[in-house]
């Protein structure tokens, strides 16, 4: 399982371009804060997760069980729930 932060939503993109509300609320953007150890693979063995604290995902919205601590959107999830990570390229 895997402890997510949700990020807040970008406006505007590096090119310029603004996106409307509708498009920012179907797929959401989050920051790892806790992970598990992974799960059993059919064998017994422990798979890895494809994430790791710190790293910055995208999750679907209807994904995980949300919970709100201190004002902040967090969400409880599997690995298999995570759509995608976002790899800094510079």
């Amino acid at each position: 399982m895997i402890l997510l932060e949700r990020s807040i939503a970008e406006t505007v993109t590096k090119g310029g371009i603004m996106l409307p509300e509708k498009s920012q609320g179907k797929v959401l953007q989050a920051t790892a804060v806790a992970a598990g150890s992974g799960s059993k693979g059919k064998g017994g063995e422990i798979q890895s997760l494809s994430v790791k604290v710190g790293d910055k995902v995208l999750l679907s919205e209807d994904r995980g069980a949300q919970a709100v601590l201190d004002d902040k959107d967090y969400f409880l999830c599997r690995d298999g729930d995570i759509l995608g990570k976002y790899v800094d390229r510079n």
